[in-house]
């Protein structure tokens, strides 16, 4: 799509039913839904919705600014890239558009392990501030071969995810036709070409260059393409992980350690006292665990119990300015977004996704005009008020 079409869009939901219209069905549904009934993603958006914000009038806010300070660094935006494997898949190479995105905008950018181009080339031809997501497979070497690389690469933080066990059931993939690794079928090839320009401007131009995608990340002797049986996929689930691996991990790397994945105080307080610099308060965007609580719900408890001793970030279902201002509210030091920046790569690489950041940026500001608020350092839960589904307040 042009960049004329990508100004079309007027909000985040615009660029979602844009990105729609682009991609194939099992590709669009990959990204876009949840995991078994997904209640869980339903339960992420339902649950913004119950907390309302309390304006504040006559207040001079015509000097707003959005700027934050994190791990030492300054960043434009209180708001950071969440680790999304598929954005090669999206776009030719998205990880680099969206990436490039980021650095724009100053604000931080996270590399998947499943992504389709190699946290090396994301390093040498981007820059920026980078961190690296890192799954902990069976096999923890492989993991650790990850580690050495990004360390070696200048990648700043390490983000751990750790809320998936267990592989999970996500049956809308099999209804698709979209199965790991990749076959090709009735319903997937017909998919595909009903959408010829998806087909020709990114999966024609891999075939055209470095052949099909692979995970460039992976080992090198476990890089299959996307449509071979990976003995690495075989091993990228860990069921008998303890926080002692979490200990190796600080071990290992000397910049900032994450945990993502955290939805309880308790387990906040074990991330910290096995060497975190910080958690990320999410569900895996309702994709994992059905039965999850809202980020945005778990926050508070979180942020009450080490907050006032680590730096807390939060992610799952953020779609509005307003969305953000709430979790900045209740205590997060930043908000990490991801569907939404990968709709926009889809539509326009680059400027597709500084478009969707752009509309964070837009709103952010807008909702801490109507709070009276002229800095990020302004909002505090006083700006809150929770309503339950019996409309009766609850303190936050």
């Amino acid at each position: 799509m042009s960049n004329r079409k990508v100004q079309e869009a007027l909000n985040n939901f615009d660029l979602r039913l844009m990105a729609r219209d682009r991609l194939p069905k099992w590709m669009f549904e990959f990204v876009d839904r949840g995991t078994e009934d997904e209640v869980a993603l339903r339960n992420n958006r339902a649950a913004f919705e119950r907390i309302k914000l309390k304006t504040q009038v006559l207040v001079d806010v015509s000097e707003r600014k959005l700027d934050i300070e994190l791990f030492g660094n300054k960043h434009k935006l209180p708001i950071g890239i969440a680790p999304t494997g598929p954005a090669g898949m999206l776009w030719y190479k998205g990880e680099l558009e969206l990436a490039r995105a980021a650095k724009a905008a100053g604000i931080p950018f996270t590399l998947a392990t499943g992504s389709q181009t190699s946290m090396e080339e994301v390093a040498r031809v981007v820059g920026g501030t980078l961190w690296f997501q890192l799954y902990m497979w069976s096999d923890v070497k492989m993991s650790h071969t990850l580690v050495e690389r990004a360390k070696n690469a200048g990648f700043e933080a390490l983000v751990v995810t750790v809320d998936g066990p267990v592989n999970t059931n996500r049956e809308y993939n099999t209804r698709n036709g979209y199965t790991v690794p990749f076959s090709y079928n009735r319903r997937n090839t017909a998919a595909v070409l009903a959408r010829p320009g998806w087909f020709f401007q990114v999966l024609m131009r891999y075939w055209l260059t470095t052949g099909m995608p692979r995970r460039e990340n992976y080992p090198t002797d476990m890089k299959e393409r996307l449509t071979h049986v990976s003995a690495a996929e075989r091993k990228t689930k860990n069921d008998s992980l303890s926080w002692q691996d979490l200990q190796v991990l600080r071990e290992m790397w000397p910049g900032k350690l994450l945990v993502k994945g955290v939805l309880t105080a308790k387990d906040a307080e074990l991330a910290i006292a096995n060497g975190a610099d910080g958690v990320i308060v999410s569900n895996h965007g309702g994709r994992n665990f059905d039965s999850s609580m809202a980020p945005i719900e778990a926050l508070p408890a979180i942020v009450d119990a080490v907050g006032h001793k680590t730096t807390v970030i939060v992610d799952s279902g953020f779609r509005r300015g307003s969305d953000v201002v709430k979790a900045l509210a209740i205590g997060a030091k930043l908000v990490m977004v991801g569907r939404t920046t990968l709709w926009g790569t889809t539509v326009g690489g680059q400027a597709g996704a500084a478009r969707a950041i752009q509309f964070y940026k837009e709103e952010i500001s807008r909702t801490m005009a109507y709070l009276g608020c002229n800095h990020v350092s302004e909002l505090s839960r006083d700006c809150l008020e929770y309503v339950a589904q019996s409309h009766e307040p609850i303190a936050l």
